[in-house]
């Protein structure tokens, strides 16, 4: 009977030993565990704080992708076959200073931002016009230079106002400050209008008297019609509205104003009038 009770005593107490090693066990892994989560957690939060800087991110990649179209004197390729004009050099400007190399790719501007939001660009860089619109939805700088939309007609046209084009052919560019200015008036809304890709279609349309008229920026009209260009039989006829240009990038993207800051930093040193007076445009103020 003895042996019998001190054998049951003894695997008692065996029991109770491995019953008490096992929450230590437990214990243990449960914790190591935690400690990997923990680690997992804070790696995807670096990952995220960096995912949401836009700047770290072109930085990250050596270059900003610079959407634009064929605008001059903003973005355009001179008779020696240089890339050039005011938003090139400005831009170029910029990126020196934010460390990074400008590469220029040539978009659809009808599609802009669907390219921005997929960044296969970023950012909108074209003598872009802010519009309400762009500055709700998008990351833009401040304004930095100041436009507005003409119409542009054949010389000796007898234009006196936009009611003149009532059922006339107007030219515009497609998704451009143009086309709203176009839309916006009670005359010009009751033209036939028709759209292009690009604003330099728009003087050829007029050219070829294929429209009428075309509405088109300020900027574009005064460097390519008159004496001495291949538009020497067009002119601006009128104003429409004043405007501003600025840079749009991804919404929130913090891009916008370190960019902002190179620009104060371009006119403390006479660069961007520099530019202004080189191609003949006005800074904002």
């Amino acid at each position: 009977m003895k042996k019998y009770l001190n054998g049951m005593l003894a695997l008692t107490l065996a029991l109770s030993l491995c019953a008490c090693g096992a929450p230590a066990s437990q214990s243990q892994s449960s914790s190591g565990a935690d400690s990997a989560s923990t680690a997992e957690a804070a790696d995807t939060t670096t990952e995220t704080d960096a995912a949401e800087s836009d700047l770290a991110y072109i930085q990250g990649k050596g270059s900003m992708t610079i959407g634009y179209t064929v605008y001059e004197p903003m973005n355009y390729t001179d008779e020696n076959g240089e890339f050039v004009g005011f938003d090139t050099e400005l831009a170029t400007a910029v990126c020196e200073k934010l460390g990074v190399e400008p590469e220029f790719v040539e978009i659809n501007w009808d599609t802009k931002f669907v390219e921005l939001e997929s960044k296969s660009i970023d950012c909108v860089w074209n003598g872009m016009t802010l519009t309400d619109d762009i500055k709700a939805n998008q990351a833009c700088t401040q304004a930095y230079a100041r436009n507005a939309q003409v119409v542009v007609m054949k010389k000796d046209s007898g234009y006196t106002s936009t009611a003149d084009l009532i059922g006339k052919t107007v030219a515009v560019e497609a998704g451009s400050a143009g086309q709203s200015a176009v839309e916006g008036d009670e005359n010009l809304a009751q033209a036939d209008v028709i759209t292009k890709t690009v604003q330099t279609d728009c003087l050829l349309e007029v050219k070829s008297d294929t429209a009428d008229a075309a509405v088109l920026d300020l900027t574009l009209a005064s460097a390519m019609t008159g004496e001495g260009t291949d538009y020497a039989d067009l002119e601006i006829v009128d104003e429409l509205n004043a405007e501003e240009y600025g840079v749009a990038f991804r919404k929130d993207s913090d891009v916008a104003a370190a960019v902002d800051a190179a620009f104060e930093e371009l006119k403390a040193d006479g660069t961007m009038q520099a530019l202004a007076d080189k191609y003949g445009l006005t800074l904002a103020e």
